[in-house]
């Protein structure tokens, strides 16, 4: 899907069209806009009643801008009006502001974005069944055995797809054909938004290797910094080396992997089922906190973010049995601890007593710039049997506690 999030957004606000919006920070507080609607039209334009139906003639004046914000929150997606001054997903809303302080601000609503996607998903299937989901937005589809899925190369299909979504949703998507998953990723890139690119196999050295190697779904920035440590910049240059050297450099698996990716190589299926194998839930605080002197609001949100793992595990109908937080300090360092219990479980308390004992093998006395729970090893609701084993603690580490920031109830 193109730009989802904010694309989401524009059809809730079609005045925002072809303006740099960023989609970030905390949830939304639409009581704040209809109070600036409200103080500035004193006649009783706006009210309560009449707000979620007028929200297309708010004034763009109105909504706020990245200009001048502190914090840490981050951007979950911008328009391409947006991107065009080097903004992205995943940087911080400060260095944003930097970039283009006019972009208008938005809070992310993952009720709505939800919404979409199921129905975006729906429509897929009704004609493509064999899909595989990939999260919120993105999805891969089998046109193998669909009637008249190979017409064009796929593009009729890939037509027909695009045009169903949109008369559904007024959403866009761009889509990738190619013959496996990974060179189907990197297509589907190639033309944002509302393309469709088609890559055959003989197009593999004139589309795919005059590519950086980051475009490879699988290459991070660390594996990208030593791949051009040696000289390889490109898909191309990637595929020129021989596998036994990759291997040697990279490690057997993972320098096989990069040597089969610069080829074209995967043989991954679409799945139809893909069972995750953790849930978590994190959050980075507004400034660095401490367990000590912070404690009362660490509890809140440790309390908060064990909740909100649960609720998400109940909703989807998973149990598990390995609890961890994870930590980043002021200096960024992270740090993780788990620990497996002998039942299966998606209760709150449980979760958060767990996660307690965790963080009693951490060290406390540092300022805390981020914190997050976890639930691992799951499986669907009702169906494990209990374990034979006792508390597995991983990563054993003791330090003195001056005063761990909640009890262990």
């Amino acid at each position: 899907m193109d730009a989802f999030y904010a694309s989401c957004e524009l059809l809730r606000y079609p005045q925002l069209k072809g303006l740099p919006v960023v989609i970030g920070g905390g949830r939304r507080k639409e009581d704040d806009l209809l109070g600036k609607l409200q103080a500035a039209y004193p006649d009783g334009e706006w009210t309560e009643e009449t707000f979620a139906e007028r929200l297309d003639r708010i004034p763009v004046d109105f909504f706020p801008r990245i200009e001048g914000y502190t914090g840490r929150g981050v951007i979950t997606t911008a328009t391409y009006a947006a991107r065009q001054f080097g903004i992205g997903s995943a940087m911080g809303l400060m260095k944003a502001a930097k970039l283009c302080p006019q972009a208008i601000l938005l809070p992310v609503d993952f009720d709505r974005y939800r919404h979409f996607s199921r129905t975006f998903k729906s429509i897929i299937t009704e004609i493509a069944p064999v899909m595989q989901d990939r999260g919120v937005d993105e999805v891969y589809i089998d046109f193998t055995n669909v009637p008249g899925g190979q017409r064009e190369g796929g593009r009729v299909l890939a037509r027909l797809i695009q045009k169903s979504i949109f008369d559904a949703t007024g959403l866009t998507c761009s889509i990738g054909v190619a013959p496996n998953k990974l060179i189907a990723k990197m297509a589907s890139e190639f033309n944002k938004p509302n393309g469709i690119s088609v890559v055959h196999e003989a197009d593999l050295q004139t589309l795919i290797w005059p590519l950086a190697c980051r475009k490879i779904n699988g290459v991070g920035p660390k594996a990208d910094e030593k791949l051009q440590s040696f000289g390889i910049h490109t898909i191309g240059e990637l595929a020129a080396r021989e596998q036994h050297w990759l291997m040697e450099h990279f490690g057997k698996s993972y320098g096989a992997w990069l040597h089969d990716a610069a080829w074209g190589r995967d043989d991954r299926p679409v799945e139809l089922e893909s069972e995750p194998v953790s849930m978590s839930r994190e959050t980075t605080f507004e400034r660095d906190l401490h367990a000590v002197r912070d404690r009362a609001e660490l509890g809140a949100v440790f309390t908060r973010l064990c909740e909100q793992v649960a609720a998400d595990l109940q909703r989807k109908g998973y149990e598990g049995r390995t609890i961890g937080i994870k930590l980043r300090y002021d200096n960024f360092q992270a740090v993780t601890r788990d620990q497996s219990l002998t039942e299966y479980t998606a209760d709150a308390k449980r979760i958060r007593q767990v996660a307690g004992q965790c963080l009693k093998r951490v060290d406390l006395s540092r300022r805390l710039r981020l914190l997050g729970v976890r639930v691992g090893s799951l499986v669907k609701a009702g169906t494990a049997a209990p374990t034979d084993k006792g508390y597995i603690a991983t990563e054993e580490t003791t330090h003195e506690q001056a005063e761990l920031f909640f009890p262990d109830d």
